[in-house]
């Protein structure tokens, strides 16, 4: 993890879901990075079953339907969110991350990998049975990241 003056953040990652929680980070992600001057990297975690794949393409991807849909969702919304942060000076790089892992493990894997010291996530606020039924991908981030999580609401 990178030093960094306390307060201050150089790289932050927020993970988008196209939800509007993960949406509303976004937007607070960009606020964030614009005080801070940091880099924010925008991330989309597709979780892939092989067996829902189609056949190869000719440049030999395999793409199922649902990760054609996800691919075109993805960009629109970083189409969405590049504009944004242009308008804002703020860096940014986006990542749509193929991964057979778990969403909140992806995050974690990415965060480490690319030095993020601060992820920043929505969450839909779901709470009791639900959340114990459902789990909770921010609720795994805050406990496993190697760095801050802000959750916004």
């Amino acid at each position: 993890m990178p030093t960094k003056t306390k307060g201050k953040f150089s790289k932050i990652l927020v993970a988008i879901d196209g939800s509007q929680p993960s949406m509303d980070a976004a937007e607070y992600a960009i606020e964030m990075a614009k005080k801070d001057a940091a880099q924010l990297i925008a991330v989309t975690v597709n979780r892939i079953s092989l067996s829902s794949y189609g056949l190869a393409t000719p440049d030999g991807e395999l793409k199922s339907p649902q990760e054609k849909e996800i691919i075109l969702e993805s960009k629109q919304r970083f189409d969405n969110l590049e504009q944004k942060a242009k308008l804002n000076n703020v860096e940014l790089k986006t990542e749509l991350i193929n991964s057979q892992m778990s969403i909140d493990g992806t995050i974690i894997e990415y965060a480490e990998s690319e030095d993020v010291d601060l992820i920043i996530m929505g969450t839909r606020g779901r709470s009791g049975f639900k959340k114990l039924l459902l789990g909770s991908t921010a609720s795994a981030v805050v406990t496993y990241s190697p760095c801050p999580v802000m959750i916004v609401k």
